[in-house]
């Protein structure tokens, strides 16, 4: 998958650091050096008759070279690859075995280059699925435990098109034959090897495309590792980043890998008929001990896939019961605290102490005081002063509170990914933050009788309400459209600014180079540059007429200006911010659900970790208390009914927008899902009419339709 094309402004900065730091140093480019390498790889091979007859599978010549004595057995290629690679890679059994024979000492030689590092031919074999040559290199010595790839063609990075990790049980289980990952685990390979990452073999196939080769890889190396009745399973093993494989299936949005190791765990408790009763283990999923758990990495995954997991069973039942039983009441409980704190707030700033100015009050003609702010020592002598004065101690005290609880999580998370996600509150976070500060800032105004307090106060209180809307996230009406306020400004109208900017200082200037030379008096508008600019700026908007005296002389340049400006202001810029806040709606609007499930993950979290435990109960049972293992378990019932089923396919074959189309990943077909059954066709726009009208006719005839989704009916209201 090629990377991300929307990156932060410092992650760019970084980025492009990086690559000219690389090419300073190499002097070369990244696919500018594999070009070559690869070229130099191909001369070499023509080049060297060793390689040639490797490559040509050219048993005869092999033994007659390796008989000459000006043979060198050990000469590398470009990739430091030896003759015995070669034939590995182009799959050539007989100069393989030939050279085997005939050269012992490079079965197990590793390549040397910079880039195929540690590379050996058992990896090779093992990749290219070639098991007559695995068994070879086998039964003649090949070591299957010990040699690592560290080459950086093998590395995770960005762009980068294979991941197998280090090890040849590793590589062999990426290819997914399972005949060669028995014969690499009985030579010897153990099953919890760890690359640089701390990746295990169960890490790696997380990350792999094809989800259902690595899905039964995973059972047969989990079956495999049970057998060495090891104190921890291989699935809880932690990464260097303190990760398993199941956490890092959520984190990287593979609900299939998650979906097969959550039915893993999983004990079946009953079935009665269509009905199911399951017990899931909800270890490193729930987060009431975990401060790692499934559901702090969706919320904080960059994954868009990532939210997908919140559907599954029985995440989307946690969250629920989380959400439904305490979540939304203390949610709402908050809410109701903070506008009775900011109505406080907003009432000490409109009762503030003022009085009327002194005899000896100078001011300009422009200037039409009457009242000033009082002394520290005038502020509070009455009795309505001491009751403004006890809203202003809660205020600072409310204040003081807000800046304790969100500077630790800023520091647990991160300020980039704490101001940067709209799912932990985003620019949220940072107006609640502004707002305390300048209230802190406002009482160190008062007591040190600064004035001026008026532009803090104005400040505060507007981001103080503007916090407000980071409360619509507790009802589902509201949240989304509040994500799309967020998107719109710090989208499409940054963008809008940019451009409106660059537009305004271009005709600004030009219009105060013409009204430089005139009367200020007689063009208010135009009397200094930055009054342009604003004046300019109210034009754009529509905010005031066309600031043109015809009374008096124009310059016909003046004229011309402003109609431009008009054309390119009114009719460019503004549909043009019509159309891009159009297509964000339409965005958002697609991922509605999603996007406040996200949401209420966030804030459950965010709830469970500033409450008492007291407050919170831990959910689910104790399977310590019912004969099973010391874990927490939380009860399911599905209910399998064929009929519904039925009409749950029709469904689907009729609905309106067709997901598979746009994602050909076939290894999503993994989870059970309903089978479809289609003509194919080159109109697309009949696809669907006939897929239903098949699935239909086949079920009329009592054909067979595929294997049933097992549907969830509990009495659980799902977000």
């Amino acid at each position: 998958m090629s990377p991300s094309l929307a990156r932060s402004a410092p992650s760019e900065l970084n980025h492009w650091w990086t690559q000219l730091r690389f090419r300073l140093q190499n002097k070369k480019g990244w696919n500018e050096m594999l070009d070559e390498t690869f070229l130099l790889y191909t001369k070499h091979i023509n080049n060297i008759p060793l390689f040639y007859a490797a490559q040509k599978n050219n048993a005869g010549c092999i033994m007659k070279l390796l008989g000459c004595s000006s043979t060198n057995i050990f000469e590398r290629g470009a990739l430091g690859e030896t003759a015995l690679h070669v034939a590995v890679m182009n799959d050539n059994l007989d100069a393989a075995v030939v050279l085997m024979e005939g050269a012992p000492e490079l079965i197990n030689e590793p390549m040397t280059s910079e880039l195929f590092q540690g590379v050996t031919p058992l990896h090779i074999a093992v990749v290219n699925q070639n098991i007559n040559l695995v068994q070879h290199l086998i039964s003649r010595g090949g070591d299957a435990a010990t040699p690592r790839v560290t080459g950086l063609y093998f590395r995770k990075r960005i762009g980068g098109l294979i991941y197998y990790g280090e090890h040849i049980l590793s590589f062999a289980a990426c290819a997914g034959n399972e005949d060669i990952i028995s014969l690499i685990i009985d030579a010897g390979a153990s099953t919890r090897v760890q690359d640089y990452r701390g990746n295990t073999v169960l890490h790696v196939l997380v990350l792999q495309p094809n989800k259902t080769i690595a899905c039964q890889a995973m059972d047969l190396i989990m079956a495999r590792d049970a057998e060495l009745d090891q104190s921890v399973p291989l699935d809880m093993v932690p990464n260097s980043r303190g990760l398993t494989p199941f956490k890092l299936a959520a984190k990287e949005g593979n609900r299939v890998a998650f979906q097969h190791l959550v039915n893993k765990r999983r004990v079946v408790q009953w079935s009665l008929g269509p009905l199911t009763s399951y017990l899931y283990d909800l270890t490193e999923i729930d987060s009431w001990a975990d401060g790692m758990s499934v559901l702090e990495l969706i919320v904080a995954s960059q994954q868009k896939e990532a939210r997908g997991i919140l559907e599954l069973t029985p995440v989307m039942q946690l969250v629920s019961l989380k959400w439904n039983l305490y979540g939304k009441h203390y949610f709402r409980l908050l809410l109701l605290l903070y506008l009775l704190y900011i109505g406080t707030f907003t009432l000490c700033c409109t009762y503030r102490p003022l009085k009327d100015i002194s005899e000896n009050y100078t001011k300009s003609e422009l200037d039409h005081t009457i009242r000033v702010q009082k002394t520290l020592q005038e502020s509070y002598v009455t009795r309505e002063d001491s009751l403004r004065l006890a809203g202003e101690v809660i205020s600072v005290l409310g204040a003081l509170v807000i800046l304790l609880l969100e500077i630790p999580d800023i520091i647990r998370v991160g300020a980039k990914r704490y101001f940067g996600q709209t799912a932990l509150g985003g620019p949220f976070h940072v107006i609640l933050i502004s707002y305390a500060s300048l209230v802190v800032l406002l009482c160190v105004f008062r007591a040190c009788e600064v004035q001026g307090e008026a532009v803090v106060m104005a400040l505060s209180l507007v981001l103080g309400w503007s916090n407000v809307m980071f409360f619509a996230r507790g009802f589902e009406m509201l949240g989304p459209y509040v994500i799309m306020i967020q998107k719109i400004i710090f989208g499409d109208l940054t963008k809008f600014m940019w451009l409106s900017f660059i537009v305004l200082i271009g005709y600004s200037t030009a219009l105060w180079v013409v009204y430089m030379t005139q009367d200020p008096d007689s063009m208010p508008s135009f009397r200094s540059f930055p009054i342009t600019l604003f004046s300019e700026f109210e034009l754009s908007v529509g905010l005031i007429d066309l600031p043109v005296d015809h009374r008096i002389m124009t310059p016909p340049i003046v004229h011309v200006l402003h109609c431009t400006f008009s054309l390119v202001s009114y009719i460019l810029l503004l549909n043009l911010l019509i159309a891009m806040m159009s297509d964000t709606h339409w965005r958002v609007a697609q991922e509605r659900d999603e996007l406040w499930r996200i949401q209420v993950v966030a804030t459950t979290l965010m709830l469970e970790r500033r409450l008492p435990r007291c407050l919170w109960p831990r959910l689910g049972v104790c399977g310590l208390e019912y004969g099973l293992k010391e874990r927490w378990y939380l009860r399911v019932e599905d209910r399998n009914d064929p009929l519904f089923q039925k009409m749950r396919r029709y469904i689907k074959a009729f609905s309106k927008e067709d997901d598979t189309d746009a994602k050909t990943d076939t290894t999503k077909d993994f989870i059970p899902e309903p089978t479809q059954f289609g003509l194919k066709t080159t109109e697309s726009l009949n696809r669907k009419s006939l897929t239903g009208w098949q699935m239909i006719r086949h079920s009329t005839l009592g054909l067979e339709l595929g294997q049933e989704e097992p549907e969830q009916d509990q009495d659980i209201k799902y977000l």
